[in-house]
């Protein structure tokens, strides 16, 4: 049976990649379908939600925590902090897999409603936070209710076509870097607003009583949209094939075997098992998905202690500033990889072909960011003084280190921009991917859900890992690669790996399977109709 069961897959994947080596020509004929933005903007609101979330708390959160009474010493204000971050993302990850199942059941509309309630719900209950228990339930139960990104990302696939699909995925990496942008802002502008801006909020007692309050309730504004164009605009996309009719089983040939109560021997489809679902393929694209985030979430941490740290332990000494227009420079020009390049690159070579390129990009892009520190230390001393990024232009390096500096500006600010093309290439992809192996619209949520909550593994791992790795690697300085290169060297093997686990991948990913097991049956059935007839 196993292997009549592998063989079967083995020739609907051969079948499927017949069609998907022709499917690129096909697409550039056809023109791409305006995007359904009554259905698509809940689904947006719901990825926004969870980045800002994640993030908008910690300018804040040292803070917060430090007003707690549990806190009896300095020194354990960033344990607790540490706490309330992981146990966002561990919750998340709990609970992201049965919210792609309960969506395969009760449908994706009333799942993603319940999702917003309660993210809305909760977060600003934990604006509301005067004690450590109360802040560390809240901020659980908000990571349990953003868990169901996975079922926004599979709605959107379903409202997609083959022409739109490649832009409407690009998206949720688009509103990814957005809201993470976006929430530590909030958080850093609107925290304690009695204290930062006496003029206007002096004289409003509850957010003297609750000083973190108000970025919760701006914070929770796109939830709050979302539900709202939810309730009113957002339509089920699941479709669940009815069980026979009893008039279908009367028309049936009566046997021996023929219950006497018509269609008391009826039904519902059988769901498909989880392991089942994980057949050798689908597990290799899940693998790859992982790797990646690994990577990202390693990366995402490892950037701004690289550059915060001093020259001497490998870093650039970068200040605050230096290290935000780094990163601000870099995002503007992602909403124009993401929804002009991507689209095109899709359209011209395949999605498969796309996140091999993208991770080939991210290789040496990590080999080579640590080696920007010898630039830094050279510049460093030139003009003797470890805050030289203080500001964007300062007046010192015009003098003594203009070309240096330049240079050491140039090289980085092209590092990061490869990065985002590597990254954007490569997560959009997997994303379509990841989407396209389900091997009906039924297991679409499930599938998506596996992903979620294997990804948020990873965003609990990376970030210890990164910060663990660095802080051995500076104290131990021992010789190159275990040196300050350590962490770059690892994200680097890394992403090999993943494009090498990539390039196992049938032709077939390329295809959105769902689709064409729809149009099977449609085949079938009327096939069966004119036979009838």
């Amino acid at each position: 049976m196993a292997n009549r069961s592998n063989r079967n897959e083995a020739e609907s994947e051969t079948q499927v990649a017949s069609t998907a080596r022709t499917s690129p020509a096909a697409e550039t004929e056809q023109r791409e379908t305006p995007l359904p933005w009554a259905q698509l903007s809940a689904l947006l609101a719901v990825r926004l939600a969870e980045p800002v979330n994640l993030n908008l708390c910690t300018p804040f959160l040292y803070e917060m925590v430090k007003s707690f009474d549990i806190v009896k010493q300095p020194e354990d204000v960033p344990f607790y902090a540490g706490l309330l971050l992981t146990s966002y993302s561990f919750c998340q990850t709990m609970v992201a897999m049965y919210w792609g199942v309960l969506s395969d059941r009760i449908g994706r509309r009333p799942t993603l409603l319940i999702g917003l309630a309660g993210d809305l719900v909760t977060f600003v209950l934990f604006g509301l936070s005067k004690s450590f228990t109360w802040a560390l339930v809240t901020r659980s139960l908000n990571g349990m209710f953003t868990g169901n990104s996975g079922v926004a990302k599979t709605v959107l696939v379903e409202i997609a076509d083959d022409t739109n699909r490649p832009r409407m995925m690009a998206l949720l990496p688009l509103l990814w870097n957005v809201g993470v942008i976006a929430g530590a802002a909030l958080g850093g502008l609107l925290a304690n607003p009695v204290t930062q801006y006496p003029n206007i909020f002096g004289s409003w007692e509850i957010f003297r009583v609750y000083p973190y309050l108000l970025p919760c309730l701006v914070g929770s504004f796109t939830t709050a949209t979302g539900l709202l164009i939810g309730l009113f605009k957002l339509k089920e996309t699941l479709v669940v094939q009815p069980p026979p009719s009893a008039e279908e089983t009367q028309s049936a040939t009566a046997t021996e075997s023929t219950p006497l109560i018509a269609g008391s021997n009826v039904r519902p489809p059988q769901k498909q098992s989880i392991m089942s679902l994980l057949t050798p393929m689908r597990k290799r694209v899940l693998l790859t998905n992982v790797v990646m985030w690994l990577a990202l979430a390693m990366y995402t941490t490892m950037y701004p202690m690289f550059a915060a740290s001093p020259t001497r332990d490998g870093g650039l000494g970068f200040s605050t500033r230096g290290i935000g227009i780094s990163l601000a420079i870099t995002s503007i020009i992602v909403p124009y990889i993401q929804l002009v390049v991507y689209p095109a690159m899709v359209r011209k070579y395949t999605t498969l072909k796309c996140c091999q390129t993208g991770l080939k990009v991210l290789i040496p892009v990590f080999f080579a960011i640590p080696f920007l520190s010898v630039l830094a230390a050279h510049i460093e001393r030139i003009l003797s003084d470890s805050q030289f990024a203080t500001l964007p232009v300062p007046n010192t390096w015009l003098s003594h280190a203009g070309l240096e500096y330049g240079a050491l500006w140039a090289l980085l600010l092209t590092l990061l921009l490869m990065r985002m093309l590597g990254d954007v290439m490569a997560f959009t992809s997997i994303n379509l991917i990841v989407s396209n192996v389900a091997p009906s619209a039924a297991t679409l949520g499930t599938i998506n859900g596996i992903q979620q909550m294997a990804t948020s593994w990873m965003r609990i791992i990376g970030p210890i890992g990164a910060g663990a790795l660095w802080t051995w690697s500076v104290k131990h300085k021992l010789f190159y690669p275990f040196n300050s290169h350590l962490v770059w060297m690892i994200l680097a093997l890394l992403s090999t790996v993943a494009w090498r686990l990539s390039l196992t991948l049938p032709e077939s990913v390329n295809i959105y399977q769902p689709g064409q097991a729809a149009r099977a049956s449609s085949d079938r059935s009327d096939d069966e109709s004119e036979s009838d007839q």
